[in-house]
């Protein structure tokens, strides 16, 4: 039985998903209903155009001579982990043809229940990096500004840290959502027990993706709200010692 994926659209060169150029698979499909996101059209489950697993490395690899050393395939959303089969087939294949693998995911749909635990398993023995977003380390702000529990997803970052699967930790900086030093501090203790992470980044939110929520005809929830300070991204590099990974990642490229 042929494995096949919904997938939204792909970019050629994306340079900010993950390590040196990639190719980026934007898969259709996610449960979150981020109060921030910028990609509301790939939210909708079943649509998007069907792909298999051969069709989308064949293009991805049109493209490999463009990669270098670090660069490769990253799989993003939509939440990739709802199509948990495809990514497995992508991934085994790309490996095979010796591409690295990274997966941008929120983790919402993680869960230690099968059949999912195995086919997760399965999925991370092809993966090489994960791109993780937490939103919010407060789970009641975090159902306020998604729409879902953080549980799974925090549960998703200490069993990555377990199997010791490496990540970068991405957090979008709301104001008058997740800016609040508290939170902030309490998302740093979180972290800091983690022992996986390579890499700690701050996303300043930004209003690039109103004009889809018009054009999807959906309300925009931060209308009202405008991008972070300078100062206040600097307060939140501070907090969460986002020096501290990037001065690990010069010393582990250094070694490599």
């Amino acid at each position: 039985m042929t494995v096949t994926g919904r997938i939204h659209s792909t970019e050629s060169f994306g340079s900010v998903d993950g390590p040196g150029i990639r190719f980026i698979v934007f898969t259709q499909g996610c449960r979150m209903r981020c109060e921030f996101c910028h990609n509301p059209d790939t939210w909708k489950i079943g649509s998007g155009t069907e792909r298999t697993a051969d069709d989308v490395l064949e293009e991805a690899l049109k493209y490999q001579e463009f990669w270098g050393e670090k660069g490769g395939i990253t799989v993003s959303g939509g939440e990739p982990l709802l199509q948990i089969d495809f990514l497995i087939d992508l991934f085994k294949k790309a490996k095979a043809a010796g591409v690295h693998t990274t997966i941008d995911t929120c983790g919402q749909p993680f869960t230690r229940e099968e059949p999912f635990f195995s086919k997760f398993n399965t999925l991370m023995t092809y993966t090489d990096l994960l791109l993780f977003d937490i939103k919010h380390i407060d789970n009641d702000a975090h159902k306020k500004l998604t729409k879902q529990a953080n549980t799974p997803i925090l549960e998703m970052a200490k069993y990555l840290s377990e199997i010791q699967k490496p990540v970068w930790i991405r957090h979008v900086l709301v104001p008058h959502r997740s800016d609040y030093d508290e939170y902030l501090i309490r998302l740093d203790s979180f972290i800091k027990t983690l022992e996986n992470v390579d890499k700690v980044e701050i996303l300043p939110y930004h209003t690039m993706g109103k004009y889809k929520w018009q054009n999807l005809g959906l309300r925009y929830p931060l209308k009202d709200i405008q991008p972070p300070t300078p100062q206040r991204v600097e307060n939140a590099e501070r907090l969460l010692h986002v020096a501290d990974y990037k001065e690990y990642q010069r010393k582990k490229l250094a070694l490599a």
